[in-house]
């Protein structure tokens, strides 16, 4: 879909305070604020703008030093398109767009696309839940080409990869970025294939973005993900932050790793690597090989909780924990809430956790499936719990996972080993169990 007049107004005159944006940073934010706060009439977005006043006057504020990074530490021209796809498309006509289809067709309608362009990996990593896909699925460079374009119409700009090793298609990815320069791409990598060589490629094309795996230091992400492979990570982003490239970090913690995780010493040696943002997720017991033993205790996931929070206070780098997050995205963000996922066989799941589907991209269009039982089943459950500590319907409501896959007639998405829906049930249920007293002492006292 072609950008109405409106559209294409309100994206020239933010280009224009980007481009003064551009002269005087320092200077120029408080005015852009201000001016963001005029353009939002509808207040879709008062609650990412107020904030911002507050950074902006205090110089010694984290957040204040991670946004003045941005030009001092991003190649201008990279950061000119990562505002331009991510600030104007992604969210000021993206936002609209998809509440006009919301309403238009009164199911969900994601922000971000999530996609396997294959389940290859270079790596096999313990408890990875894609390597239960198998090595041989891959989604066609046409079939990616045509979801991206379908959700361009409905205003989902945001293109997220995954896998397998979604850099084992480094041509595509390049190729895709090339064909929808107007959209940001992100891709969540184990880091070990990007060499001069990509970076280079990411430089040209500009609106891509890689969030590299990595479980701590050397010993805990050598014991997950292989020996060696800690330096390899290191050597990567060596190489993105001297092309002054965006990048972040995609961080899975475990029972194993979480001191590790937690610690002071990992976030700063993010910051010091280059950085910008640090996704942490929690261990899913997916599929039929998982390893209940990863998940992590209650008082190991209460100190990501306090740990987070106090990281966002300190330190110049974006963190968010989807799974302690959850009251600033209204709980569950999956089923096109937010986002979904479409795996490399093609079928359109609610989550990249989520391996049940009752579409496929080869055989139903994007709001075919939005429109159908299982994701208007989430769209209706939504949020599966009051306390958003307890967000999820498989790992903290485990029974309501397990009524949706039923009432749907959704089957299990696993090429390899099809996972029973009662079993994944039974899975998750002592750690929900658990889990609850710890989450609701969390929420009320911070929700006095």
């Amino acid at each position: 879909m072609s950008r109405t007049f409106k559209e294409n107004m309100q994206a020239f005159a933010i280009k224009q305070v980007l481009n003064y944006l551009d002269e005087d940073p320092e200077k120029s934010l408080p005015k852009i604020l201000g001016w963001a706060e005029k353009f939002d009439k509808d207040g879709n977005l008062a609650h990412l703008i107020k904030p911002f006043h507050s950074v902006l006057d205090d110089p010694d504020n984290n957040w204040n030093m991670l946004i003045k990074s941005l030009w001092t530490d991003i190649n201008p021209a990279v950061r000119k398109v990562f505002f331009e796809n991510f600030v104007i498309n992604a969210t000021f006509i993206g936002f609209p767009r998809q509440k006009k289809w919301k309403k238009e067709h009164n199911c969900n309608i994601p922000w971000a696309i999530l996609m396997d362009l294959t389940s290859a990996c270079n790596l096999k990593c313990i408890g990875c839940w894609a390597a239960d896909y198998g090595q041989k699925l891959n989604l066609e460079y046409e079939v990616l080409d045509d979801i991206i374009r379908q959700g361009n119409e409905m205003g989902t700009y945001m293109y997220i990869y995954s896998g397998g090793e979604p850099l084992v298609r480094k041509d595509d990815i390049i190729r895709l970025c090339e064909a929808h320069p107007d959209c940001m791409f992100l891709a969540f990598t184990n880091g070990t294939l990007i060499d001069e060589k990509f970076a280079d490629e990411m430089l040209r094309v500009k609106n891509f973005v890689p969030a590299i795996s990595i479980e701590g230091f050397e010993e805990a992400t050598d014991y997950r993900r292989g020996k060696g492979t800690y330096q390899k990570v290191m050597n990567a982003m060596r190489i993105l932050k001297e092309k002054k490239l965006i990048f972040g970090a995609s961080c899975c913690y475990t029972s194993k790793n979480i001191d590790s995780l937690s610690s002071e010493e990992y976030i700063d040696m993010l910051v010091e690597s280059g950085a910008k943002f640090a996704w942490f997720f929690h261990y899913m017991p997916v599929g039929n090989t998982a390893v209940p033993e990863l998940l992590p205790l209650p008082e190991q996931r209460e100190i990501m909780y306090h740990k987070i929070r106090e990281y966002r206070k300190s330190k110049p780098i974006f963190t968010i924990d989807f799974q302690n997050d959850g009251e600033y995205v209204n709980g569950c963000i999956a089923g096109g809430n937010s986002y979904l996922h479409i795996n490399a066989n093609g079928d359109i799941e609610p989550c990249a956790f989520i391996h049940y589907a009752d579409s496929n991209i080869r055989s139903h269009t994007l709001i075919e499936a939005y429109k159908r039982p299982l994701f208007m089943a989430y769209k209706e459950g939504q949020p599966f719990n009051e306390n958003m500590l307890r967000p999820c319907p498989m790992l903290e409501n485990p029974e309501c996972l397990c009524n949706m896959v039923k009432r749907s007639g959704a089957h299990s998405t696993d090429m390899q080993s099809p996972e029973n829906i009662d079993d994944l049930y039974a899975k998750c249920k002592p750690y929900a169990d658990r889990w609850a007293p710890k989450a609701d002492e969390l929420w009320a006292a911070s929700h006095k």
